[in-house]
């Protein structure tokens, strides 16, 4: 009976996978807006005790300017790589809701992996400048980590640049997260 039971349930398995309805290719805004408030909610207010460790990065917003919407959703989604690359140390503070971090590290995760397919059919003059200006803003936040060995308020500053950054591409980008990319 067992066997029975394990070869139909396989064979469903299987069908389930053949006949699944393919995934979307495109960014969903209510998890860009989730990851904003679990990375403000996670850590509080900006420290006053961190106040002489912030450092200006300037933002560039420019690798977000509008040449169309599959441009856009590329560099956001090249933003979210970053994002997850900064996140990937076992360095991370204590101090922040850990349960909160656990669950922006997922969607974080959920949302490359979600659109991915976006980088299929890329216009490397175009992307290639904006994922050039991406990656300089992430190795500079990297760097800041780096340069304050990964201390709490190292990691408040990164978490400050990352939820403007955020905040910036829900502002001004939304209009995008409705199309599919194909």
């Amino acid at each position: 009976m067992a066997h029975q039971t394990i070869t139909w349930m396989s064979a469903f398995l299987c069908l389930a996978q053949v006949f699944s309805m393919p995934m979307p290719c495109k960014l969903q805004r209510h998890l860009v807006g989730t990851t904003y408030i679990l990375l403000r909610d996670m850590g509080g207010h900006f420290p006053l005790e961190c106040l002489q460790e912030n450092v200006f990065m300037a933002f560039p917003a420019t690798a977000f300017a509008s040449s169309g919407a599959p441009q856009v959703t590329k560099s956001i989604y090249e933003t979210l790589k970053n994002i997850d690359t900064l996140f990937g140390t076992d360095e991370l503070p204590t101090m922040w809701d850990q349960q909160k971090l656990e669950y922006f590290q997922n969607i974080i995760y959920r949302q490359i992996e979600e659109s991915e397919c976006m980088m299929g059919s890329v216009d490397t003059r175009d992307y290639l400048i904006r994922a050039k200006m991406l990656n300089n803003y992430f190795r500079n936040i990297a760097e800041v980590l780096k340069e304050k060995n990964f201390t709490y308020c190292a990691w408040e500053v990164v978490r400050k640049e990352l939820l403007y950054t955020l905040e910036f591409i829900l502002i001004h980008h939304s209009d995008i997260y409705h199309s599919t990319i194909m």
